[in-house]
């Protein structure tokens, strides 16, 4: 298909930038109320661990 001077073909058209870079699965990870869950669930598993290990 023949086009004019002036106009770019679709191929030539440069992608348009993402108006928002993409949120992977670290972004959720990075949320301090979600750190605070993990890290107060493995403090939990640490000590029935230990408690397991040294009891009578």
């Amino acid at each position: 298909m023949p086009h004019t001077p002036g106009e770019r073909s679709p191929i030539e058209t440069p992608p348009a930038p993402p108006s928002e870079e993409p949120r992977g699965c670290l972004f959720a990870l990075s949320q301090p109320p979600l750190m605070l869950f993990l890290a107060f669930v493995g403090t939990l598993l640490f000590v029935t661990a230990v408690h397991d290990l040294y009891r009578w």
